[in-house]
């Protein structure tokens, strides 16, 4: 039963709604393409794939159209089967690519911000030629990443590529980089953070530019040390900076297919493909198993979410103790 108060409200709201609509009409002009584009783009796949995730659909159940004949779907709504069955470990996958996922993004994106770190103080320093290395190091971010991936796999060539024929030259015998699969992961690694190394360099660069000067000589004149003013004014002015790209290479390092996908191919051991890539293969290639590639999106997104919510919280509970 509505309520008197609820009656009142409802009007205000409304015209609340309708005055902010006749004052900002062309802002909500602007912004509508956008939301119907991630409607059509973002929404409804995500929306189609919780749907399969909570269904039986494979190739042989779904509904597809052969000549002039229309064959109708038959897969049924399973519910929390599939979650179950992945997540308590029937499936027998999801938990060993969890593993190397999680330590394939945490060692590429250490190696990034860590790379990315130093080279950024070095090119903040004046010295010639700056301008020239800068644009020499962000070469790796402007190539696309499938053209630099297909590059890496052809110098890991096991009889044509440049790392063997280097190590022919010094006498030692070739090495099958993309046949193993501790190497496969570590050449994985060794392309990823190639590729990600730049955009950290640029974002770093950035913020230390953005820290006063004065921080600094105030540090230098009160007898600090180059280690200490390192420890004590730049870390904690990079704090925003660090925060914001550590999650953006987290996620998108978790998510990163076409280095795993294109560097080992369909070579690709068990061991070394990534959730992501695991799913594609559900998907696309032999039994398509639909349900199970839409789980394992839907897994990988969930995952992302909590890291993504728990490391927001962490920084801001940080950002409130200091």
């Amino acid at each position: 039963m509505t309520t008197v108060a609820e009656t009142t409200a409802r009007p205000g709201l409304f015209r609340r709604a309708r005055r902010s609509f006749d004052t900002h009409w062309y802002a909500w002009a602007m912004v509508l393409p956008v939301v119907l584009v991630l409607a059509v783009l973002v929404g409804y796949p995500l929306g189609r794939g919780i749907y399969l995730s909570f269904t039986d659909a494979n190739e042989a159940n779904v509904g597809r159209t052969i000549g002039v004949n229309h064959i109708p779907s038959t897969y049924k709504f399973v519910g929390l089967d599939n979650y179950w069955r992945v997540l308590s470990g029937q499936e027998g996958h999801f938990y060993g690519r969890l593993g190397w996922t999680v330590l394939w993004t945490a060692s590429c994106v250490l190696l990034h911000y860590a790379l990315g770190l130093g080279l950024a103080l070095l090119l903040n320093r004046k010295v010639r030629f700056r301008a020239l290395y800068r644009v020499l190091l962000i070469l790796p971010w402007a190539v696309p990443a499938f053209v630099a991936t297909f590059s890496w796999r052809l110098m890991f060539n096991e009889k044509y590529g440049v790392f063997n024929t280097l190590l022919a030259k010094l006498g030692v015998g070739t090495v099958d980089w993309l046949g193993d699969s501790t190497l496969q992961k570590m050449s994985a690694v060794a392309v990823n953070v190639w590729l990600g190394v730049p955009f950290m360099m640029v974002a770093i660069l950035g913020g230390l530019q953005a820290i006063p000067a004065e921080l600094h000589e105030a540090a230098e004149m009160d007898g600090a040390s180059s280690w200490q003013r390192f420890r004590h004014v730049t870390l904690p002015g990079l704090r925003p900076v660090s925060g914001t790209v550590i999650l953006l290479g987290t996620i998108w390092t978790f998510n990163m297919f076409q280095v795993i996908f294109l560097l080992i191919g369909a070579g690709a051991d068990s061991d070394s493909e990534i959730l992501v890539t695991y799913a594609y293969r559900l998907a696309f290639q032999g039994i398509r198993d639909y349900a199970g590639s839409a789980t394992y999106g839907i897994l990988i997104l969930s995952l992302l979410l909590v890291f993504a919510v728990f490391y927001r919280r962490t920084l801001a509970r940080q950002e409130a103790t200091r």
